[in-house]
């Protein structure tokens, strides 16, 4: 053993720990005074979620009973499980819940975070996300100085940054603006899907690092909503020219920090998409993941009309502890742990 590693010692210091159960605290007040019911749910399950974009750790259950021999998968999410709760009748809940996510690891990622999860029934995306505005402005104040609140649509914010139609454009238009914006293009970007390319534009030219210009939600909390319709997700879609998911996220000084849907309540739609998914894990020589049959049985009993959002803790405790990196906003990082 080195006598001299510190790797034993705290990534965040102790004002950084100390801001985190305060505020901790002021969510579970904030929640409190609305009657919204926090819960707990499991964290390792049968079923994962077959997302492409999300890996899950897996574990070999060796214990007695049916599941003996059995993979189980550490949610990367609570939101099925809540999903079931709120089918059952639970209304308005959140959690705040321990998730882990296989292969994130980096200055605003770690494998294991904090995830603050809730549902609001009767309320639509865009309600939800005068709460969460109202959530993160008590919770950074006297901290941060925020200008008001803007929204922008997914198609204004790329038009507004980079003067392209995100729902019109083709694969050579975004590529040619990545060009422009001297973007390096990754090895296999396809030929036939926008998403990719989309991403690239938003993660290089849109929302870049901390001090880098332009900044989304430069001063200010900034909502985008109403993403494509094939990055809808568990979102409702709506129709129109062109449809769109009901779909929003939040940005902070470049740093994406919640994510919320009106959420989607047809069981069908959600087995189709849910295929879809595996469909395109098989495509690029991953393993599917087990379908959580609970969530569609949940699903087809009657999810009431809600919207959830999802806002990682760990991000927002880096931005109001004025921190540059998720590790000092942890007790432990992943590399300490």
């Amino acid at each position: 053993m080195d006598a001299n590693s510190l790797a034993w010692r705290p990534s965040g210091d102790g004002a950084t720990l100390r801001l985190r159960a305060e505020l901790l605290a002021r969510i579970r007040g904030f929640f409190a005074q609305r009657e919204v019911l926090e819960v707990e749910t499991p964290a390792l399950s049968a079923a994962a979620i077959p997302d492409p974009h999300l890996a899950s750790f897996a574990v070999h259950y060796t214990g007695p009973g049916p599941r003996h021999g059995q993979t189980l998968y550490l949610h990367t999410s609570p939101e099925f499980p809540m999903k079931r709760l709120l089918a059952a009748g639970s209304g308005c809940i959140y959690q705040i819940a321990r998730v882990f996510r296989d292969g994130e690891a980096g200055r605003r990622h770690n494998p294991e975070f904090t995830l603050l999860e809730w549902y609001r029934v009767g309320f639509d995306h865009h309600r939800l996300m005068s709460e969460v505005a109202e959530l993160v402005a008590e919770l950074l104040a006297g901290r941060l100085s925020l200008a008001e609140p803007e929204r922008l649509s997914y198609r204004e914010m790329f038009q507004r940054h980079l003067g392209l139609d995100p729902h019109r454009a083709t694969v050579a238009e975004l590529a040619a603006v990545a060009k422009t914006q001297n973007v390096s293009i990754p090895p296999g970007m396809p030929v036939d899907n926008l998403d990719p390319w989309l991403d690239l534009l938003l993660t290089h030219c849109i929302e870049p690092d901390l001090g880098i210009e332009p900044e989304l939600g430069q001063g200010r909390l900034t909502f985008v909503y109403d993403y494509p319709v094939s990055q809808a997700a568990l979102a409702r879609v709506r129709p129109g020219d062109p449809p769109v998911g009901e779909r929003f996220e939040l940005y902070l000084h470049g740093v994406e920090l919640a994510n919320g849907f009106h959420e989607l309540g047809d069981a069908g739609e959600q087995q189709r998409r849910f295929a879809a998914e595996n469909a395109a894990r098989r495509a690029a020589g991953w393993p599917e993941m087990p379908i959580d049959d609970h969530l569609l049985e949940a699903l087809d009993a009657g999810l009431p009309e809600c919207a959830g959002v999802a806002l990682g803790f760990d991000r927002l405790v880096m931005l109001a502890a004025g921190k540059t990196a998720l590790a000092e906003a942890l007790a432990f990082s992943f590399e300490r742990a």
